[in-house]
Order: structure tokens, then C-alpha cells, then sequence
């Protein structure tokens, strides 16, 4: 019995003792759910070998990405056939000169099990590097600068960084830290290279992290500091890096803004009289004079501003749909960028050059492998660079993508995404696969998968329900899916299941569920409210402990999460919550087909809540439908593995369960 009182009621928690991390009952324990996994899921074996080799036979393993041009230096990285990680380096002037090789995890990486690239950033005259690595999965990132030129290493080092920024001396680095406990980004430091780190900023609030940029012309570095329901900017001359960084606007509860530059004036987008954000110009020297760039619309999310010297690219979202509309400064001209299928995926691709012509954006769909496109302002043409290759003769043709529209119980229309290999009968009987999030206002894009080809090939359809929580169609969307409306997230998707079998799309048993992280804690309140509708689930990664996370301030993301969930301190909010938390609401009774998996080193849903939620489960459940745990015990993240093969692998495993379920098991 582990007994805690919340508002006055005595909650028991038997399984509390799986938080002990590191003792060897809990390990011992994880190591048994394990070796039951690897018992029960024996007989897929076959079929998971088979799919990681369709899924490998259909990747061009040794490939080259297209490279960016920087302060003159193209950068690329690659990859070579039977190495994990990708190999990042770069050439001076053209790609035709001599290659430097920057970086490259593989060696770095010899003798791990896990490593991970934070981010790196060459210094303003080519002459330095700084980067961040995890060797543990638990996104605990190290920073090291390194001299081009000869490679060394240099002292300089710092512990859990998680953004950096040069000055335009390129000697000066600022960096920004996290907390040890909480994992909150909250400190800024400066240090000058050869020197000692010094504080210069420390976010006292702990509804608020703190991240670190610049603005698209280099002028100045920008402190960024965030909640769920407010943002404030802090800028700071990068030609002035002993200065002080200066607010452009107070913090003021539930103003959410962003800053750019361009010609002594700044680019806020922000929210206030604009719940879809707008964006205002406002002098330098006067941040406060506002005046209209891009007005708001109610049915029209601005979700960014890709700022250029001649040129503003404006993103939008519509109806669920990126959509891009560009200025030309001089003619004071506006013209849309238009796409060609009805459901797609579009979003800006890295283009640092501020003085540029050309503008770099990425498109595909569910059925149109991920292309890279340069857009030239003046003609207005787009310039094909690269389409990823499906090795094997993959024919977009053969299948067939469509934007459904469900209606939820209380009226609202939510978009669906769906894609499926042509021939597929509407008869209720086709298999069908089922993902959702809806979370932190992260919408879902329509985006092409190779390994979801396997799926489509074996006359699965696959969705994706773009359901409350998201942004897909608005702040609104976030907003309703939220706080004491978050049940609509998971009645959405409940509704959109029904749907789909109602048009036969699929029928009861013949439907299987995903989500990870806070899709996680979806499958587990669906499965709570609607056991009956889904033949499988895949929890990733779950939050599913909600209260007892919640109600400890001690973990890492609890009490910035107060503004998306609630805070259940206070008596409305903890009883709203209790009544969906996943972990709390498991009773006796019949379950579909669950399959859990996690990391031991997950910092962002830690292992124990989707160990306790099995072990509670199994207590419980009547039913004779599987029931697997698997815990990554190695060094391994929130996203699973970090070499590419080995995630190849974990979704081949994945995609075998689901299948197996179905009763496909070829």
C-alpha cells in the first residue's frame, strides 16, 4: 500500500514503488515484462524481419541532403549504407570544393548505445563550432566548441545546455541551461571563450522556460521566455554582447508575441485582439507604435513570418492546410504559393541567408514521398531539389489520399486524413489504422511515411484524426481541447473512429488505435471510455499517471504543464482531471489488445507510468487479449532509439504487433 490524501481523499497506490529507478526489484521487474514480451510476440518474428526489410529495401541508405548556403559555406549532411547516424559537414563557396566534415555521430558514437545531436552552430566568421550531444536519452544535453580549422576540442564545455547563441564577435557564446531537477530551461549565460561562464539572466517563474535565438538578419540575439499562455522577447544588439538583453514588450498575462527585424523596424507577431495572431510593425526605438502588416482572420492561423530584406514570406494555416503568401517590399505586392493535391503538408525549409532571391520550402502528402523546393520571388517559379527516393518502384499512383470531415457529439466537424492503396472496399471490412494527438496546440501534418507503405500494401487504410487539442484549425482548436475541455481531444477521436466505421471505412474489429507521449495518455482514456470500439492499441511513450505526475512538482515539465492540463491543487481542476487520468479510471472489465511501450531513460514521460498502468491493468482486466510491455533498458529516449536501424527496427516490431492483431501475419 503506498497511501496518499489529495483534497481530503485517501488514494491508494500499490504499484508507487516502481518509481525507485536504479534498485534492482524495479529493474529486475522491467527485465521480466520484458522477456514475457519477447515469449508472447514470438510468432511475429517472421513477419517483423519481413517488414524491416521492406522498410530498409525501399530507404536510399547512402544519400546526400540538399545543401544549404550560409555566410558562404554550403551545409549538408549525409548518410553511408550500414551507419547509424547521418554525417554532417559542409564546403566553402561550392559544392565542388574540398569537404569538411563537421560532424560525425558514428564516430563519436563508437562503443554507445545511444547518442543524440542537440544542435550545433558555426560561428559567425566560419571559424568555430559549438554543438550538443546525449548519451543517455534523457535529453540531457553537454555543449563543446571545436576550432574548425584543426578540429580541437576546446575547454569550453557546460552541462544540461539546451539552446545556444553566438555574437557577432564570434567569440562570445551565451547558452541556456536547465534545471538539474525539473529540467526547465531557466538560466542565460555569457561566456566568452577561454573565460568563466557568467549568469546574465535567471527566469524566476516556473510556468516559464527560456530559449535562445536571433532575429533573420543577425542583428540582434532574442531571449524568448514562455509559457503556455504568455511570451515575452528580450533582445540584445549582436554586435554588443556585454550589454543587457531589453524587453520589447512587458509580460502581460495572455499575450503571446514573437520578434523580427528588417530596416529599424520590428515584426511582432502576436495575439492580442487576434486569437489566430496577426502581425504589427513597430519602430525600434518604439516598440509600442504599432502599425497592421497582416490583419487578423478569424478562419486563418498566422503561425509565422520568414522575414528577408526584399521579401516577407507569411505562414498560414487553413482548414487544417499550410498555405504560404509572400510580400515584395519594393512593389508592396502580395501573391499566394499554391499546391496541387487537396491534403498536404507544406512548411518552410532552412533558408539562413538573409539577402537571398530564393526561398526554400518543403511539401508532400500522404502519398507524395517529401520534396524540397527553392521558390524564386521575382518569377515566382519553383525549383524541384530534391524528392526523397522509394527504392523499389514505388508508384504514387497506385494509391489514394482524402480529407474526411467527422462530426463530434457536440457538433463540431473534425478533419480527418486518410490514405489507403487503391482497390481498398467500403465494405466495413478493410483493416484500418488509426493515429492521434492532440496536445500543446502540435498539430498533425498529412506527411508521407515509407514504412507506413508496408501498411497500404497489405490493405490497411491509415488516419490521422486531426482532432481537438491540435492547431489544425486555429488557437480555438488548442483552446477546446485543453484545461476543463479536455475531454473533447478524447471524445473527438472516439467519434471519429465511429465515423469511419459508420461510412465503412472499417468496422469495430477491424480498427486499431496509436498515439505517443500525450497521444499516449489518448489511448489510455479512449481505451477507459470505449474499450469495446478498437481491436488493438499502441500506447507510445504514455502519460498515463496523470495525477500522480501532476500532483508532484518535483518532476521534470509538471508545473509548466499547470496552463495545457490544469493544476490539481486546485479542488475543480484535480477532480476534472482525476476524472480521465488513464492510470485512475482502469477498472475491472474487458480491453482490447494493448501494446505499451517506453524507455528506462524517457525524460519526458518517465518509465514508471506506462509500467505502473500494465501492472495495475493486468489485475484487472478479464479479458484474454494481449497485453505487452516493452522497456527500452538500454540508453534510449522519449523518441525511442537514436541510430536509424534501430528505429527501423522498434517500428518493424510495432507495425508486427498491430498486424498480428489483425489476424495479417505475412
Amino acid at each position: 500500500d503506498h497511501i496518499q490524501t489529495w483534497h481530503g481523499q485517501k488514494v491508494n497506490d500499490p504499484y508507487f514503488w516502481l518509481r525507485e529507478k536504479g534498485t534492482a526489484p524495479v529493474e529486475d521487474y522491467l527485465k521480466a515484462e520484458n522477456a514475457y514480451t519477447e515469449a508472447m510476440t514470438q510468432a511475429q518474428k517472421p513477419l517483423e524481419e519481413t517488414l524491416y526489410k521492406e522498410m530498409l529495401g525501399r530507404i536510399k541508405q547512402t544519400d546526400l541532403s540538399v545543401p544549404t548556403l550560409d555566410r558562404g559555406y554550403w551545409y549538408y549532411s549525409r548518410t553511408e549504407e550500414g551507419k547509424q547516424y547521418g554525417i554532417q559537414c559542409r564546403r566553402k563557396g561550392d559544392m565542388n570544393a574540398p569537404e569538411e566534415v563537421l560532424l560525425d555521430l558514428n564516430e563519436m558514437g563508437k562503443g554507445l548505445k545511444f547518442i543524440s545531436l542537440g544542435g550545433m552552430d558555426v560561428s559567425p566568421d566560419n571559424q568555430r563550432m559549438v554543438y550538443l550531444t546525449d548519451t543517455s536519452g534523457f535529453r540531457q544535453y553537454r555543449l563543446f566548441v571545436t576550432e574548425l580549422a584543426t578540429g580541437r576540442i576546446l575547454p569550453d564545455t557546460a552541462e544540461r545546455v539546451t539552446s545556444t547563441a553566438w555574437a557577432a564577435d564570434s567569440k562570445t557564446l551565451f547558452y541556456v541551461t536547465e534545471d538539474p531537477v525539473t529540467k526547465r530551461s531557466n538560466q542565460l549565460w555569457r561566456l566568452e571563450l577561454g573565460g568563466k561562464p557568467e549568469l546574465v539572466f535567471e527566469e524566476k517563474d516556473e510556468l516559464f522556460g527560456v530559449g535562445l535565438g536571433e532575429t533573420k538578419d543577425h542583428r540582434y540575439l532574442a531571449l524568448t521566455l514562455g509559457s503556455t499562455d504568455t511570451w515575452e522577447t528580450l533582445l540584445l544588439p549582436s554586435d554588443q554582447p556585454k550589454g543587457a538583453f531589453k524587453t520589447v514588450l512587458g509580460r502581460e498575462k495572455g499575450h503571446k508575441y514573437t520578434v523580427d527585424h528588417r530596416e529599424g523596424l520590428f515584426y511582432i507577431r502576436t495575439n492580442r485582439d487576434a486569437r489566430n495572431f496577426r502581425i504589427v510593425t513597430a519602430p525600434v526605438n518604439d516598440p509600442k507604435q504599432w502599425k497592421e502588416f497582416v490583419p487578423a482572420k478569424a478562419d486563418v492561423l498566422v503561425e509565422g513570418l520568414d522575414l528577408f530584406k526584399d521579401h516577407a514570406v507569411v505562414i498560414e494555416k487553413h482548414q487544417g492546410l499550410s498555405r504560404f503568401r509572400i510580400l515584395d517590399f519594393k512593389t508592396r505586392k502580395w501573391h499566394d504559393v499554391t499546391f496541387p493535391e487537396s491534403v498536404y503538408a507544406a512548411s518552410p525549409a532552412h533558408t539562413p541567408e538573409f539577402n537571398t532571391h530564393v526561398w526554400r520550402f518543403s511539401y508532400q502528402s500522404m502519398v507524395t514521398p517529401s520534396t524540397v523546393y527553392d521558390y524564386d520571388f521575382a518569377t515566382h517559379e519553383r525549383k524541384l531539389l530534391k524528392r526523397q527516393e522509394v527504392l523499389g518502384g514505388y508508384d504514387p499512383a497506385n494509391y489514394a489520399t482524402e480529407r474526411l470531415w467527422a462530426t463530434a457529439r457536440d457538433g463540431v466537424k473534425v478533419p480527418i486524413s486518410i490514405v489507403y492503396r487503391k482497390g481498398l472496399k467500403r465494405n466495413g471490412t478493410a483493416p484500418l489504422y488509426l493515429y492521434g494527438y492532440g496536445s500543446y496546440g502540435a498539430g498533425m501534418s498529412a506527411t508521407f511515411s515509407i514504412g507506413r507503405l508496408s501498411l497500404l500494401d497489405r490493405g490497411v487504410a491509415y488516419a490521422v484524426a486531426h482532432i481537438r487539442g491540435g492547431n489544425e484549425l486555429g488557437e480555438p482548436w488548442h483552446d477546446d481541447g485543453m484545461l476543463m475541455k479536455k475531454k473533447n481531444t478524447f471524445f473527438d477521436f472516439i467519434d471519429c473512429a465511429e465515423y469511419l466505421i459508420k461510412e465503412k471505412w472499417t468496422a469495430k474489429d477491424r480498427i486499431v488505435a496509436e498515439g505517443g507521449s500525450a497521444g499516449g495518455l489518448l489511448m489510455g482514456a479512449v481505451v477507459n471510455f470505449r474499450p469495446d470500439l478498437f481491436k488493438a492499441v499502441h500506447a507510445a511513450v504514455p502519460f498515463v499517471d496523470v495525477m500522480n505526475t501532476m500532483m508532484d512538482a518535483s518532476l521534470p515539465l509538471t508545473v509548466g504543464e499547470y496552463l495545457e492540463w490544469g493544476n490539481p491543487n486546485e479542488k475543480p481542476a484535480f477532480d476534472y482531471m482525476m476524472s480521465y487520468s488513464p492510470y485512475d479510471n482502469l477498472k475491472k472489465g474487458a480491453y482490447p489488445a494493448i501494446l505499451v511501450t517506453t524507455s528506462y531513460n524517457d525524460s519526458q514521460v518517465m518509465y514508471w507510468e506506462p509500467a505502473k498502468y500494465v501492472a495495475k491493468l493486468r489485475s484487472l482486466k478479464t479479458d484474454t487479449n494481449p497485453l505487452v510491455f516493452k522497456c527500452k533498458m538500454d540508453p534510449a529516449g522519449h523518441g525511442g532509439a537514436s541510430g536509424r536501424y534501430d528505429r527501423l527496427k522498434d517500428v518493424a516490431f510495432d507495425y508486427a504487433w498491430m498486424l498480428n492483431q489483425l489476424g495479417i501475419t505475412k
